[in-house]
């Protein structure tokens, strides 16, 4: 009998041991998991997360400015594709002036609609998109899921930033702002 109590010791104690273990384990699983995909902005190109703003499920943003010549906005439609690229799928303006296309690419498509003109079915694929954010007139906004907003709001006015595709972990999340909150 006393042979078998010793037996039932030496199995508990590796279980009093693994389970704590595995249980820390899965914590740090679920803290490091990326899990989000989200436009993300980085100050240059470092790795420091200025901001982000998950995407819902079209995974599609835009980028609204104001043109600094003829003053009339601009919207770039941009999507993330699976392996997280930035494919611009759209160009919508409203004058022909300097910096602005007069025509669409091979296999895009050209149109007129109700004053404004648009560049359709563009396939035109960016690792990443480097823009300095506008200090003056451009006024650049990013729009995701009907919702705008100002990038002043979270970035400085004249900062170079880095907009990338990011799956984040809740780990990379607290590193940075969240732009919806």
């Amino acid at each position: 009998m006393k042979k078998r109590n010793r037996n039932n010791r030496l199995f508990k104690r590796p279980l009093s041991i693994l389970l704590p273990l595995l249980f820390l384990v899965l914590i740090l699983f679920f803290i490091f998991l990326p899990f989000q995909k989200s436009v993300v902005f980085y100050y240059e190109n470092t790795d420091t997360l200025l901001a982000y703003l998950p995407l819902e499920k079209n995974h599609t943003f835009q980028i609204k400015y104001t043109h600094s010549i003829h003053l009339s906005d601009v919207v770039e439609t941009y999507e993330a594709t699976n392996n997280g690229e930035i494919r611009q799928t759209e160009l919508e303006f409203e004058d022909f002036a300097i910096g602005m296309p007069a025509n669409a690419g091979q296999g895009e498509k050209f149109v007129k609609e109700d004053g404004k003109y648009y560049i359709k079915n563009m396939n035109r694929v960016f690792p990443y998109i480097d823009l300095k954010v506008g200090q003056v007139r451009a006024n650049h906004r990013l729009i995701v899921n009907g919702q705008e907003y100002e990038m002043k709001s979270f970035v400085k006015p004249g900062t170079w930033v880095r907009i990338d595709i990011e799956k984040l972990s809740f780990w990379k999340r607290m590193k940075g702002v969240n732009i919806h909150e």
